[in-house]
C-alpha cells in the first residue's frame, strides 16, 4: 500500500520539479512511511511513498520494465498477482522482483491498456509509457483506492489525496458551492467532482490516458444488473455453493502479504463471517480488533466479545468516549478532505490507530456485504414504501416501518400518522429511478436552509438531484426496485463515502491497509445476477449470507436484529466543555468570515442545541455538516492544515 503523486511538464520544464514532488509526497507520508521514490524525466515527474507489505526487500517504486520504457508508481494490491506472474513467465517474461508492482508493468507491456481487466484488486495506478509519451492513470472497479487530479496550464497533476496536489505552488483550494449542495444531499459529490473547484477524482472503474494536447477518460468496468425477471436461474443450494466458493477464495487471496494480517470484528454478520473464513485458513495466527462506545445506545461490544471468544482470536477491543470523538474530529476532516454529515468515521480513525500501535499494517474488513446483498434498511424502506403506495390510505402498512428501527425511539414508538408524515415523502412516485433514496436525500436537503444568501445566489436554483437524474438517464429503466436501489447505493454512497471517509482515509491516516473480500469483483458480478429474493427475502436482509453463516458463527450474532453502525453526535459536540473549535465554528465571527452559512440561523440553531433540547436526526446531520465544513475551509482553503510538513523516508531519485 502506498501513496502516489506526480505531474507532467510537456509544455513547461518548470511546471513540476523534484522539490515540488518531494513536498507533495511528504504531505501524504502517512500513506507510506517506510520508504519513498521519485522518477523524473524531461516530460514528467512521478513518485510514491511506500507501506511495505509484499516483497519488502525488493518491491521499491518507481519500478520499470527491462528496457526502462515503462515506469510505474502504484497504490494498492493486486491479489491475483501470483497467478498473473505464472502466466507471464510462461510467455517468456523474466522478473527481477517478487512484487505485484512488477506484474502490472509486464502485463501492460504484453497486453497494453487491456491489462486492467486481468487485475483482481484494489488499486490506483500511474504508468508512464515513455515510447508513446502517455501518462496512464487507473482506478479499481469500485473505488477502494483514490486518485485525484487537476489540469493547470495544460499540465496534469495527480495524487492519492487532494492535500498533496495542493502542495503545488500554482494550485489553490476553493470550496465549490455546488459540491456542498451535493454533499448535503447525497453525503458525497457526484463523481468526478470533489469538494473543491477544478479538482477531480478519477471515477471508479475508469482509466485516463493523458498526453500532450489530449486527455481520454474511459470506463473499463461498470456495475450492471439483469433486466427484471431475467435473473440467473439458480437454485438456493447452488447459489450457496457458488457464493461460498467465491467468498472463500476472495478472503484467501486477501491474506497474501509478507506481514501479519488481522481482521476487524464489529459484532455484525459480515465481519464475523469473514473472520470465520480466516480462522479456517490460518487458525493459529488471527488477531482481531474492534471499537465500541461508552454510550450504550451505540455500543456493540457484547457481540464483538461473543465473536472473539467463539473463534478464539487474539482480540483487542476498546470503547471510545463521546468527548474523544469530538477531540479527533478535526483530524478526521483533514484526512477525509470533504464535509461529512456523521461522526462515524471518527471511531474508525481511532481503531486504525490502535491497530498500527499493535504493529499491524493490514486488516480484513466486512464492507460491501450490505451493498451486494441488500443489508441496509434503505432497501427495506423501498420495499415497504412500494407496498404501502399500492394502498396509500392504509393505517397498517406504514406500521411495517417500525420494525426497521428498534434503536430509534422516535420511529419505533411512532403511530401511523407520524410514520406517514415522515416516510410518506413522494410515496406514489414508485417508477422513479431514485425512489429508494428520495427520503434520505430530502432529509439531507434540510441542511441547505442554513446556507447564506451569497451561497444561495451562487447556486441559483441548482438541484443536484436533477443533475444526477440527467447523468443516470435511462440506465436503470429495466431494473427492478432493488437493483435500482443497489445501483445508487454502490455508485454514490459506497464509493463516495463508505470506502473513502470511513474506509481508505481513516485506515491510511494511520498507515493501515484495509482489504474487503465482499468487494471482490467476482462476488459483485455474481450477486448482481441473483434473484432479489436471495438477497432480501421478505424483510430478511442478506438472506444468502445468513444461510452460509448458519452453524459457522455464534447464534447470538446470526439472529440479532440489524443495527446500523452509528456514532454519537450531539453528546460529542454539545457539552459543558466542548473543544475550542466547536465554539469557534459556531461563533458569529467565524460564520461571517467563511460566508457559507447564515449567521442568524446558525446562532439560533446553536442556542437551541445548547438549551438541552434533544436533537433530531436532521439536527445531528446539520450540526456535523456545519462543523466539518468550517474545519475544511480553515484547513484547506485557508491553509491552516499545511503548516507542518512530513519528511520523506529513504527517498531515492531516478533521473532519466
Amino acid at each position: 500500500m502506498c501513496g502516489i503523486a506526480g505531474g507532467t511538464k510537456f509544455y513547461s520544464p518548470k511546471s513540476i520539479n523534484e522539490e515540488i514532488l518531494v513536498n507533495m509526497l511528504g504531505r501524504i507520508r502517512h500513506r507510506g512511511p517506510d520508504e519513498s521514490g521519485i522518477y523524473s524525466s524531461d516530460d514528467l515527474a512521478i513518485g510514491n511513498v511506500r507501506l511495505s507489505i509484499i516483497d519488502i526487500a525488493s518491491g521499491q517504486q518507481p519500478l520499470s520494465n527491462g528496457d526502462g520504457n515503462i515506469w510505474i508508481v502504484y497504490n494498492g494490491e493486486v491479489f491475483n498477482y501470483i497467478e498473473l506472474r505464472e502466466d507471464l513467465v510462461k510467455k517468456g517474461y523474466q522478473f527481477k522482483t517478487h512484487s505485484d508492482t512488477e506484474v502490472i508493468v509486464l502485463l501492460y507491456e504484453e497486453y497494453g491498456i487491456d491489462f486492467i481487466n486481468k487485475l483482481n484488486g484494489q488499486f490506483a495506478i500511474s504508468l508512464w509509457d515513455k515510447r508513446k509519451k502517455e501518462l496512464i492513470l487507473v482506478r479499481d472497479r469500485v473505488g477502494i483506492r483514490p486518485v485525484f487530479y487537476t489540469v493547470k496550464n495544460k499540465e496534469l497533476y495527480f495524487a492519492s489525496e487532494i492535500k498533496a496536489i495542493l502542495e503545488h505552488p500554482d494550485i489553490d483550494a476553493k470550496i465549490s458551492s455546488q459540491a456542498l449542495s451535493q454533499i448535503y444531499t447525497f453525503w458525497t459529490t457526484i463523481s468526478p467532482g470533489t469538494a473543491f473547484e477544478d479538482i477531480y477524482e478519477l471515477p471508479p472503474g475508469h482509466y485516463m490516458i493523458f498526453k500532450k494536447g489530449s486527455m481520454i477518460i474511459e470506463p473499463y468496468w461498470q456495475l450492471s444488473f439483469p433486466s427484471q425477471n431475467d435473473y440467473a436461474k439458480i437454485s438456493l443450494n447452488d447459489a450457496l455453493e457458488q457464493f461460498t466458493e467465491i467468498l472463500t477464495d476472495a478472503t484467501k487471496i486477501r491474506l497474501r502479504a509478507d506481514v501479519p494480517v488481522a481482521a476487524y470484528l464489529s459484532g455484525g454478520l459480515d465481519s464475523t463471517v469473514t473472520t470465520s473464513i480466516i480462522r479456517d485458513v490460518v487458525p493459529d495466527m488471527l488477531q482481531t480488533f474492534s471499537v465500541g462506545f461508552a454510550d450504550k445506545d451505540f455500543d456493540e461490544s457484547e457481540y464483538q466479545n461473543i465473536a472473539s471468544k467463539f473463534f478464539g482470536t487474539k482480540h483487542t477491543g476498546f470503547k471510545i468516549q463521546s468527548s474523544e470523538i469530538a477531540e479527533i474530529f478535526p483530524d478526521v476532516i483533514w484526512h477525509s478532505e470533504i464535509p461529512i454529515l456523521r461522526t462515524s468515521p471518527a471511531p474508525m480513525f481511532s481503531l486504525s490507530k490502535r491497530v498500527r500501535q499493535s504493529n499491524i499494517k493490514v486488516v480484513i474488513t466486512g464492507e460491501g456485504a450490505d451493498e451486494m446483498l441488500a443489508g441496509y434498511n434503505i432497501f427495506k424502506e423501498a420495499k415497504i414504501r412500494q407496498f404501502w403506495a399500492k394502498q396509500p390510505s392504509s393505517k397498517f402498512r406504514p406500521l411495517l416501518l417500525k420494525k426497521l428501527y428498534p434503536y430509534i425511539p422516535s420511529i419505533s414508538e411512532a403511530n401511523s400518522n407520524s410514520l406517514k408524515f415522515f416516510f410518506g415523502y413522494k410515496l406514489a412516485e414508485t417508477s422513479s429511478p431514485i425512489y429508494s433514496h428520495m427520503l434520505r436525500w430530502n432529509n439531507g436537503n434540510q441542511i441547505k436552509k442554513f446556507f447564506s444568501k451569497s451561497i444561495t445566489d451562487k447556486l441559483n436554483g441548482y438541484n443536484p438531484i436533477d443533475e444526477l437524474l440527467t447523468k443516470i438517464g435511462n440506465k436503470l429503466d429495466n431494473f427492478d426496485y432493488l437493483a435500482k436501489a443497489q445501483w445508487l447505493e454502490i455508485n454514490l454512497f459506497m464509493s463516495g463515502y463508505l470506502l473513502s471517509s470511513q474506509g481508505d482515509r481513516m485506515a491510511m491516516a494511520n498507515s493501515v491497509e484495509g482489504r474487503y473480500p465482499f468487494l471482490d469483483y467476482r462476488l459483485i458480478e455474481f450477486c448482481s445476477k441473483l434473484n432479489p429474493d436471495l438477497k432480501l427475502n421478505g424483510l430478511n436482509e442478506k438472506y444468502l449470507l445468513k444461510k452460509i453463516a448458519t452453524n459457522r458463527i455464534p447464534k447470538e450474532i446470526l439472529n440479532r436484529p440489524k443495527q446500523a453502525y452509528r456514532a454519537p453526535i450531539q453528546s460529542s459536540f454539545i457539552s459543558k466543555n466542548p473543544p475550542q473549535y466547536v465554539k469557534q465554528m459556531l461563533d458569529r465571527n467565524k460564520i461571517e468570515e467563511q460566508q457559507i452559512f447564515d449567521i442568524s440561523k446558525v446562532s439560533d440553531f446553536a442556542n437551541k442545541l445548547n438549551s438541552g433540547i434533544i436533537s433530531s436526526e436532521t439536527d445531528d446531520m446539520a450540526l456535523t455538516a456545519i462543523l466539518s465544513t468550517g474545519l475544511l475551509i480553515d484547513q484547506f482553503q485557508n491553509r491552516q492544515g499545511f503548516q507542518k510538513q512530513e519528511r520523506l523516508a529513504n527517498c531515492r531519485i531516478i533521473k532519466d
